[in-house]
Parts: structure tokens; sequence; C-alpha cells
């Protein structure tokens, strides 16, 4: 990456985090709910993307990763009384270790086949939350104590049934994550991420281990993924079987398409776009699925790659 394509993707990128967190104060109390779900589902988007757009592998079982670590959290706080902090650190790792042993048996797979394995995966894992009900509460799910809606972090008392404290705690995450994601894939290890999903197997003529940078990228993307679910779970306070379904798994993918596969801030713009097509057309109409479906499909038939991966091959090289 050129000098200045790193400073045009830091500045876009800085300038997206800034209108986010200057969003809270101009939006009305319901629309910031929605920006901080948004916000969430965006860092899934962003965990789906990296396998996705950065390595060229589609998972279609990315709700497991979301579920893991909902789940992680969600139980831990519920059953054992864990601090809301802990819980959270926990979930994301226990993300990062499912990733680590599906990626280890799923990559050993190419294609069609591990788009396969992958779902077989996220179905068991589904299948799970509705056998352990006795802990996950089946169907209905859990709804967190109250007791669990505050944290003493460093001499403060965060208030999650506060909406600004909520919207700002998904902020940090989704920065946090961004940066992240830019700091790795303008590194070394990013470049040959992208060089696997460009020529795998010239990558491997050149010396470098294939299967360690799949790897790699498919746990850093469990793990920004179980992020996601954990924050779900902990802000809005309830976890529940829907969220490790197949169709989480899709909502990533479309998130994804829409905004631009490869590029950073493509899926958030993926979300945006998605959560606030349904939210409107919902009050309208009772079709509209179908109403969103035809937008897709138009917006897929004039950006082919997504809205950002065609800016990015019509007008922006420079895009990361």
């Amino acid at each position: 990456m050129t000098k200045s394509a790193y400073r045009n993707n830091l500045v876009l990128n800085a300038g997206v985090l800034l209108m986010l967190f200057v969003l809270q104060f101009v939006l009305p109390d319901y629309h910031v709910l929605m920006a901080t779900r948004m916000m969430v589902l965006a860092v899934f988007a962003l965990g789906f993307n990296a396998l996705l757009g950065y390595i060229g592998l589609l998972s279609l079982g990315h709700a497991m990763f979301f579920a893991a670590g909902l789940y992680g959290a969600g139980l831990t706080v519920y059953h054992f009384g864990w601090s809301l902090p802990f819980a959270f650190g926990f979930a994301v790792l226990a993300s990062a270790v499912v990733a680590l042993v599906i990626g280890a048996v799923a990559l050993r797979t190419i294609r069609v086949s591990f788009m396969i394995v992958t779902l077989m995966f996220a179905q068991v894992a589904y299948l799970m939350v509705l056998y352990f009900a006795e802990w996950t509460n089946g169907q209905e799910g859990l709804s967190l104590p109250m007791s669990a809606r505050a944290v003493d972090l460093f001499g403060w008392t965060l208030d999650l049934s506060s909406a600004l404290t909520r919207y700002n705690l998904a902020f940090l995450l989704l920065a946090l994550c961004l940066v992240l994601l830019f700091a790795y894939l303008a590194s070394a290890r990013g470049r040959v991420a992208t060089a696997i999903r460009d020529n795998e197997g010239r990558t491997e003529m050149l010396g470098f281990n294939v299967f360690a940078g799949k790897l790699e990228m498919f746990v850093i993307s469990g793990a920004m993924s179980g992020a996601a679910g954990a924050a779900y779970g902990l802000l809005f306070g309830y976890i529940g079987s829907t969220f490790a379904s197949f169709q989480y798994s899709i909502e990533a993918l479309l998130f994804t398409l829409l905004g631009g596969a490869g590029t950073i801030i493509g899926p958030l713009l993926g979300v945006l776009l998605m959560v606030a097509m349904i939210d409107k057309l919902s009050e309208l109409t009772s079709a509209y699925l179908l109403v969103i479906g035809v937008v897709l499909i138009v917006v897929i038939l004039w950006f082919p790659k997504g809205i950002l991966g065609t800016v990015r091959e019509r007008w922006a090289p420079w895009l990361l």
C-alpha cells in the first residue's frame, strides 16, 4: 500500500468514526437504539468480511461464532453471576477457540465443500442450543437480570439501561475492530492474506504457509463475530436461539455483499442500508421482504461488487 493510499484510508475511516460519534447528540432516542444495534451488527459483518473479502472464503456458518459470543457472555452472567467485562472477555476467547477448532477441520476443504462443512457445524451448534434447554431455555431464550445491567469499571458505574451508554460501548467496539482490522491489513501479514485470496497457488509457491494464513484469518473472523454476539447479548439483555440460526449467517453475507466485500467500511454501509430499509419498509407493507429483494437485485445490477467495491473498481482504487 502506498503512503497516499494509506493516508486516504486513514482519513476515510477516521471521518466515518467521527460521524458515528457525533450522531448520538442529534438522533432521537429510538434512532439511537437502532444505531446501536446497527453498530453491533456491523462488527459481525466486519468479522464475516475479514474471511470472505480478504481471504476469499465463503462461510455459511458464521452465526455459530456470533452465538458462541452471545451464549458465552450471557450464560456466564445469568447462571454464574460473572461481571460483564469478564463475561465479555471469556465470550471472545471462547469464540476464538471455537473458530480455531472448526477452522482446523473446515479449511481442509475447498469451495462448495467448505461452505457445506461450515453450514453443518453451524447447524450442530444451533441444535445444541435447543438440546441444552435447561441452560439456554431453548427457543424462548433468556433475559439477563437487572443486576447485570450495570457494571463498575475503573471507579465508574456504567448503566446499560441508558441508551447513550449502550451507544458509546457499541461505538467503542466498532472503532476498536476497525482499527485492528485496518492495522492488520496494512501489515505484511495482511498482504499475505490478500495474496492468498488473489492467487493461492502462487502464494504457496513463494514459500508462504497458506493453511496457516487461512486459519489465522478464520480465527480473527470468528473472534470478531463472537465479540459482536457478546456485545449484543450484554447490551440488550437477551440471548436466544434465533441468533444461532442459519438466517443470521445469511444476513452477514447480505450486509457484506451489499456494502462491498473486501472493503473495510463496506459491511458497515451494508448494515446501515439493510436495517434502515427493513425498518422503514416494514411500516409500509407486510411484503417488505419482497420489496427489499427487488431493491437488492437492482443494486447488484448497478454495483456488481457491492457499493464500495464498485466505487473502488471504477473511481477509488486506493480503498482498502
